[in-house]
C-alpha cells in the first residue's frame, strides 16, 4: 500500500510539471473571498412572503424593509436580535357614514407601503403608500409609531430622501407634468419646488453635509446625473456630472461627501444591458463624458439595484455590490475605488440582491431561500 501511494505521487507531480497541451489553459485560481464574521437572517426565515430594500437606521441598530404578502407590502422595522418595532400597513379611513370597501370583507383594496427614508435622529422616518385606495403619497411614521400624511396632491409622490442634517424631505411628484424635485419642510410643512425640467428629475439623494442633492435627469434609455444645491442664493442651476449617451442611475454620495457612485450602461461592447459602476467627484471636477468618464468605472458586469443604488461602506473607499454571475447565483463583491480591484464576498447566499451598508459596516441584502426572498446581515471583518 505504501508502496502504491508513493507511485501515485511521483506520477501525479510529474503531470503538475508537465506543460499544457496545445489549446489548452490552466483553471484560473479562484479569487480570495471575504469571509464575513456571520451571515444570518435578520427573521426567521419562513414562506409566503417576499422581503426586500432593506435600509439601516443612522445608528445602525435598526433595519426597515419592504414586506409583500400577495399583492400586498407592507414595512417592518426589526431590530438587529429580530425583534420587531412595528409593521405598516396603512389603511385610510372610510368617509364619514361610508363603507370603508365597497363588498366589506370580501374585495379590499390593495395597500402599497415602500421607499423608506430614515430621520437623522432614526426616531422617524418617510415612506410611501397609497393607503389603500387612491393616488400615493409621503408620511411619516412617528417616534410612538403614530403615521401622519404629508402630501395630499392628486398625484404621484415618492422618492423620498431625508436629509441627514436636518428636518428637510426631498421627493419627486408629478404635480408638475414630469417630475420634478420638491421639498418639505417638516418643521413648517412647507413645500418648495426645486427644478423646472421639460424632462423628469429622479431619486434625489443628500449630500452627507446635507448641502446638495444628486439626482437622475432625462428620459427613455439615458438619464444623467447632476447636483443640485437648494436654498443658493440666488439660485444656480443643476451641474451636471455626466452628459454622455448612456444611461447613468440612481447616484449615491460617498460617507465623506467627496465622490458620488451610480449605475451605468456605459461598456465597451454598448450593450445596453450590460452595467457597471462609475465614481466621480463630487464638486464636478472631473470629465462628464468620453473616455475621462469611462475611466471612472470601478466594477464590471454589476446588477443595479435601482431602489438604492451602489452601497458606500462607511471608509468612502469601497462599495459592495451584487455581480451579474449567473452560474454562481449572483455573489456579493467588495470593490476597491482607488484600485478598480473586486473581490467576492463568501455568504454562503444565493440570488443576491439590494445590497446596502450600515453606519459601522455591516451589510444587509436579500437573498433567495427555497423560492421566497430573505433578508440577511452579514459583518465583514475589518
Amino acid at each position: 500500500m505504501a508502496m502504491q501511494l508513493r507511485r501515485f505521487l511521483m506520477v501525479l507531480a510529474v503531470a503538475l510539471a508537465l506543460p499544457h497541451a496545445a489549446g489548452e489553459e490552466p483553471e484560473a485560481a479562484a479569487p480570495a473571498g471575504i469571509e464575513p464574521e456571520f451571515v444570518r437572517p435578520l427573521v426567521a426565515v419562513a414562506g409566503g412572503r417576499n422581503d426586500s430594500n432593506p435600509v439601516w437606521s443612522p445608528a445602525g441598530d435598526m433595519v426597515a424593509f419592504e414586506r409583500a404578502r400577495g399583492d400586498n407590502k407592507e414595512i417592518m422595522i426589526v431590530r438587529l436580535n429580530g425583534d420587531i418595532v412595528q409593521t405598516i400597513f396603512h389603511q385610510l379611513p372610510a368617509a364619514p357614514g361610508q363603507s370603508q370597501f365597497f363588498f366589506p370583507k370580501v374585495v379590499e383594496p390593495t395597500s402599497f407601503n415602500s421607499g423608506i427614508s430614515w430621520s437623522p435622529s432614526g426616531k422617524r422616518l418617510v415612506f410611501m403608500s397609497n393607503g389603500g385606495e387612491g393616488n400615493y403619497d409621503l408620511y411619516l411614521r412617528e417616534p410612538e409609531g403614530k403615521i401622519t400624511r404629508i402630501t395630499t396632491d392628486k398625484e404621484k409622490d415618492g422618492h423620498a430622501h431625508w436629509s441627514p442634517a436636518r428636518d428637510q424631505i426631498a421627493y419627486v411628484s408629478g404635480r408638475s407634468g414630469k417630475g420634478d424635485v420638491y421639498l418639505y419642510d417638516v418643521a413648517t410643512r412647507a413645500t418648495t419646488r426645486l427644478t423646472q425640467g421639460e424632462s423628469p428629475y429622479l431619486y434625489p439623494q443628500w449630500s452627507p453635509d446635507g448641502k446638495h442633492l444628486a439626482v437622475i435627469h432625462g428620459e427613455n434609455e439615458n438619464h444623467d446625473v447632476y447636483v443640485l444645491e437648494p436654498g443658493r442664493k440666488p439660485p444656480v442651476p443643476p451641474k451636471p456630472l455626466t452628459t454622455w449617451r448612456y444611461d447613468d442611475l440612481r447616484p449615491v454620495w460617498s460617507p465623506d461627501g467627496r465622490q458620488i457612485a451610480f449605475y451605468t450602461n456605459y461598456n465597451p461592447a454598448n450593450d445596453p444591458k450590460t452595467w457597471a459602476i462609475a465614481v466621480v467627484a463630487a464638486d464636478g471636477s472631473d470629465p462628464t463624458a468620453g473616455e475621462g468618464l469611462a475611466a471612472r468605472v470601478v466594477a464590471t458586469d454589476v446588477v443595479p439595484d435601482v431602489e438604492r443604488g451602489p452601497a458606500w461602506l462607511p471608509d468612502s473607499r469601497r462599495i459592495a455590490y451584487v455581480r451579474n454571475e449567473r452560474q454562481t447565483f449572483f455573489p456579493i463583491y467588495i470593490a476597491d475605488v482607488a484600485s478598480r480591484t473586486s473581490t467576492p464576498v463568501r455568504t454562503g447566499t444565493s440570488m443576491n440582491h439590494d445590497v446596502t451598508c450600515s453606519s459601522s459596516g455591516m451589510i444587509a441584502f436579500r437573498a433567495q431561500v427555497e423560492q421566497w426572498d430573505q433578508v440577511y446581515v452579514a459583518k465583514l471583518r475589518d
